[in-house]
């Protein structure tokens, strides 16, 4: 964990340290660079704050706190952060209008429990555009409005915090962000086009990336989509549903699964988040063998291309009329 720690950080910050020094003057090299750091902030998302703000990277609480601020410094907010992934998803998982992380509004449809609109039935095409603007949506407005929704749930409480001292530690880390990422390299560089086209292009990427590897995990050909009973109650064992509303992918060690942080498999990582992602290849064999003893789902795509194949026949699927 240290050495990938070491690695995903440097791969988002020497491309950066090149871009400020100007070692290579062109265009080109400069969108090259910007590039490496989408790779490099997906990494530090999946593999490093993932672990951290799950309390899975260490077993020192103060380490987990400081290594999850390293979704701040790539331009995320830790506690909106763990609102809507650690309480929500994992506790809603796939249900729309809980789990956030698979709440897209109207513009995209992933479960028949959403009505349909006339986009819908091209959403299998310009889905993927949407999903790298993801990462986007958080510098310009999404962590605003959620802190404010979220205080209004009583939900920033329960992160032992006030929505005065939440909005104020958002504030400066926005502002943080923006100054080194985008007016640093402008007035350094004195490229503006250069610069907002290169941050665009970084979290273009970032987000492609972060949003197929998740969305492969949940939102798929083979996962439940549960609406809760008509008192709002979820009257189903909490690791059934787990196992319902989640799929493996690629269950193998590899480059791959060690740079998304062992998150194609997501089945034990719901089972288990607070243990650290390097067990799960481990873990899965016991939960396969569990779950087939108790004649329970254990979704599990070869590949991640065979992930990408079911995420995109389910995106068809739920954009058809009726």
């Amino acid at each position: 964990m240290v050495f990938k720690t070491v690695f995903m950080l440097l791969l988002f910050f020497v491309p950066f340290i090149l871009i400020l020094l100007q070692v290579l003057p062109f265009w080109w090299f400069t969108l090259s660079m910007w590039f490496l750091m989408g790779l490099g902030m997906a990494g530090i998302g999946l593999s490093v704050m993932h672990d951290a703000n799950h309390g899975a990277y260490s077993k020192n609480a103060t380490v987990n706190k400081v290594l999850g601020y390293c979704l701040n410094v790539v331009g995320g907010f830790d506690l909106n952060w763990r609102i809507q992934h650690n309480v929500l998803h994992h506790t809603y998982t796939n249900i729309i209008g809980m789990d956030e992380d698979v709440d897209a509004g109207i513009v995209l449809r992933f479960s028949n429990s959403q009505p349909r609109k006339a986009h819908h039935g091209f959403q299998h095409i310009y889905a993927w555009f949407l999903y790298g603007l993801m990462s986007i949506s958080w510098i310009l407005t999404k962590d605003f409005i959620q802190i404010v929704k979220y205080n209004k749930k009583d939900l920033v409480k329960s992160q032992g915090t006030s929505l005065i001292k939440a909005l104020i530690s958002l504030t400066l880390w926005k502002s943080f962000y923006l100054i080194y990422i985008i007016l640093i390299p402008i007035f350094l560089t004195g490229n503006v086009g250069l610069t907002i086209g290169g941050f665009l292009l970084m979290h273009f990427v970032a987000g492609l990336f972060l949003t197929t590897v998740f969305l492969c995990a949940h939102i798929v050909d083979q996962t439940d989509f549960p609406l809760p009973e008509n008192d709002g109650v979820i009257n189903k064992n909490w690791y059934v549903h787990q196992m319902e509303t989640t799929a493996n992918f690629s269950n193998k060690k590899s480059l791959f699964s060690w740079f998304i942080g062992g998150l194609n498999y997501q089945i034990e990582h719901h089972l288990f988040p607070s243990i650290c992602h390097v067990h799960y290849y481990e873990l899965s064999k016991i939960v396969k063998s569990t779950a087939e003893e108790f004649n329970l789902p254990y979704h599990a795509n070869k590949s991640f291309l065979t992930a990408l194949k079911h995420h995109a026949a389910h995106l068809k699927e739920m954009g058809k009329a009726a």
